[in-house]
This record gives C-alpha cells, structure tokens and sequence, in this order.
C-alpha cells in the first residue's frame, strides 16, 4: 500500500471490507497541480489538481460517467 501520511482524507470508495479500498486525499504539502490524491487497493495513486478534480466532478454530474460503472 502506498504512504499516505501527511495526507488528509476526504472519502473511501467502499468501506465495508478490510482490502485497502480506494481514498481519496488531499496533500496539503504538495504543488497545486499534485494536490488531490487518489489511491486504490493496488498501492497506487493518481495526483491532480483541485481544477482538474472539480472537471471529473463535473462530467460525472453531467452523467458522462455513468457507463464506467456498469462496464
């Protein structure tokens, strides 16, 4: 599993297991660009910036996601 002190949590995708699932965290000391972090159960991480995180937001309230999920 990959480091995550220093890291604030936001959310974790699942929860209801002991597997490692994903979280999501923001890396108060990181650059903008690598501010929000994304980890999954594998021990790895997607960083991005809090703009390029609020336009995923946007295309899943759009609806332009919802086929990932039942992919």
């Amino acid at each position: 599993m990959s480091d995550i002190s220093g890291l604030e949590p936001v959310a974790t995708f699942c929860g209801e297991c002991n597997c490692g699932c994903p979280q999501l965290f923001v890396d108060p000391g990181a650059p903008a660009e690598r501010r929000v972090v994304l980890t999954d159960d594998f021990g790895q991480r997607v960083q991005m910036s809090a703009d390029q995180f609020s336009s995923l937001i946007e295309e899943d309230k759009a609806g332009k996601l919802d086929g990932v999920a039942t992919a």
